[in-house]
């Protein structure tokens, strides 16, 4: 795999500069019969218009962490320490941690939205997706008429590269990508800062896959949100992060632009992930720098 990365040469790591969202000495536990510690201590900054991919294996504790973030764990998980600060591009400071109920719920669309894993568990079955999306709007901008909402909803699924005939389809009369657009476009509905996305191509093939990352690379450009990619495909991350973090046992083992990890590893446990792929073409290539692209792109 051959690559370019962003170059970042002579300027700050904008998660130093412009941070939107700290985590800090977060720990979250299943308490059952068995105590299980599922992110143990882990601290990460995301800076404003950043890709921070989260890589690690099934079990390593990545999802649990992005539902501790956006508050929507449920029992028996229960986050017993650290904190969660949401720095806001008005200048403010939101402790989520200390979020409670409409509060919390109008964070979760306005400031960090969500991309779940497998769309067709995530939409409602029996509800066409126009009614969906204006489902955001009627609850967070109650303001808005109808002939409003119904464009914005247009709008919303042209900006994901659907068709705006879909909005009334249903989600089962839609492919696996479409599916996923719309998820996306649901989490844009309502201009949020941080979009956090779990695994959202890991059920379609390899070309819808591309498709799809090809557009959350042009929306983030465009819109200028941070993205908290999670998924186990490591090769997927180093093409479209700025930065990677490695998850093993619910601990932050390491963290580091994608062209430095990717060429100097330095916890075996990275390089074990780096090594698990098999090459299409032969021998592992190197990343080169683009300094025209603001994302990394794929080239022979």
């Amino acid at each position: 795999m051959t690559a370019t990365l962003p170059t970042t040469a002579g300027r700050a790591p904008r998660h130093e500069v412009d941070p939107v969202l700290e985590i800090t000495d977060l720990s979250i536990e299943y308490q059952a019969e068995k105590v299980v510690r599922a992110v143990d201590h882990v601290s990460l900054t995301l800076g404003r218009g950043e890709v921070l991919g989260l890589a690690g294996e099934s079990g390593c504790g990545k999802s649990t962490l992005a539902y501790g973030i956006n508050r929507l764990l449920k029992t028996p998980a229960v986050v017993t320490g650290g904190s969660v600060m949401f720095h806001s591009r008005e200048g403010h400071t939101i402790d989520v941690r200390a979020l409670e109920g409409d509060d919390l719920r109008f964070f979760r669309w306005e400031k960090i939205s969500m991309v779940f894993q497998g769309a067709m568990n995530s939409l409602n079955p029996v509800k066409k997706v126009r009614d969906q999306l204006e489902d955001v709007f009627t609850t967070h901008r109650p303001d808005l008429g109808k002939k409003v909402r119904r464009e914005r909803c247009g709008e919303l699924l042209e900006r994901v590269g659907v068709d705006r005939n879909r909005l009334n389809a249903y989600p089962h009369e839609l492919s696996g990508g479409m599916r996923q657009r719309v998820m996306i476009a649901m989490a844009m509905a309502l201009d949020p800062q941080v979009m956090i996305m779990d695994e959202p191509t890991t059920a379609l093939d390899v070309v819808v896959q591309r498709e799809i990352l090809r557009e959350i690379t042009r929306l983030r450009s465009e819109l200028g949100f941070a993205v908290v990619f999670i998924t186990h495909d490591l090769p997927l991350l180093l093409e479209i992060s700025d930065r990677i973090a490695v998850m093993r046992e619910g601990r932050i083992v390491e963290l580091a632009e994608a062209l430095t990890l990717y060429t100097q590893p330095q916890h075996d446990y990275t390089k074990t992930l780096l090594g698990s792929f098999p090459s299409l073409t032969g021998e592992r290539g190197g990343f080169v720098r683009d300094t025209g692209s603001t994302h990394a792109e794929e080239i022979r």
